[in-house]
């Protein structure tokens, strides 16, 4: 998919109608937030995060994925890996890179619900497909994108940095998962464990104020055999002299 084609593409999306066609939980509340980041954050993005976890962190966070991912069983060198809620890509074209020195044959996706992120994701040229699509419907999501690209149905990898927080129903985000990723595939999932920045919701547009691990490892449980939740100590996003640790889940068919 080239710029152009991509421009078009975002400007035929009709949110409300897609969400619906979705299933999204609830179409209000993800239009609101998909406007949030429009009109606030997706041309920052970049800065934000590195603001809040440090170019270190950025690091460490970005290791971990494709650590996680490069785990055994090796991933074949053609593998097709799949970012679920990309953003603006800040991690999305490191993990990648990383990725190529070690699977040189590898394509990489990017899919996320706000169609400004996906214009500044683009502009990086990474190599890297984005379309629209929401993380509780990505089968779903991939049918509609592919009336203007060719996208996989199942990825040999998926990964999610900083996402899940956004999504409404985690229960469906697992199982939606689940249904894209092959039977030999993994996936990889970071974000925030509990915390109490409750300005997060305004300034972020946060749905939830970051998860017990506990929690994450029983709804992941529900689609997955093999899930490993652990947290990432020393890397924290801070704000306000506050801090929350962040965890990585990981989880195989």
């Amino acid at each position: 998919m080239q710029d152009l084609s991509l421009r078009k593409y975002l400007e035929t999306v009709d949110l409300h109608n897609l969400l619906r066609e979705l299933g999204a939980q609830d179409t209000d509340l993800t239009v609101k937030e998909i406007k949030h980041f429009t009109e606030k954050e997706a041309e920052r993005r970049d800065k934000i995060v590195l603001s809040y976890f440090g170019s270190d962190g950025v690091k460490r966070i970005v290791d971990a994925i494709v650590t996680s991912l490069t785990s055994p069983p090796e991933l074949r060198t053609d593998a097709q890996v799949l970012d679920m809620g990309a953003g603006s890509g800040h991690f999305t074209t490191r993990v990648a890179h990383k990725l190529k020195k070690l699977l040189p044959k590898a394509s990489f996706y990017a899919m996320d619900a706000t169609p400004a992120m996906l214009s500044v994701l683009a502009k990086k040229r990474g190599g890297i497909l984005p379309f629209f699509g929401i993380a509780e419907n990505i089968t779903g999501s991939i049918r509609n994108a592919n009336k203007y690209a060719q996208i996989p149905a199942q990825f040999d990898a998926v990964f999610s940095t900083l996402m899940l927080h956004h999504c409404p129903d985690i229960n469906k985000v697992f199982q939606s998962l689940r249904k894209v990723l092959k039977s030999s595939g993994k996936a990889a999932i970071i974000d925030l464990c509990t915390h109490d920045f409750t300005e997060f919701r305004r300034e972020m547009g946060d749905v939830h104020l970051g998860f017990d691990p506990e929690e994450i490892r029983k709804a992941a449980e529900k689609a997955f055999t093999e899930v490993s939740v652990k947290k990432m100590p020393g890397i924290c996003c801070k704000s306000s002299g506050r801090s929350a640790q962040l965890f990585i889940a990981t989880m195989k068919p």
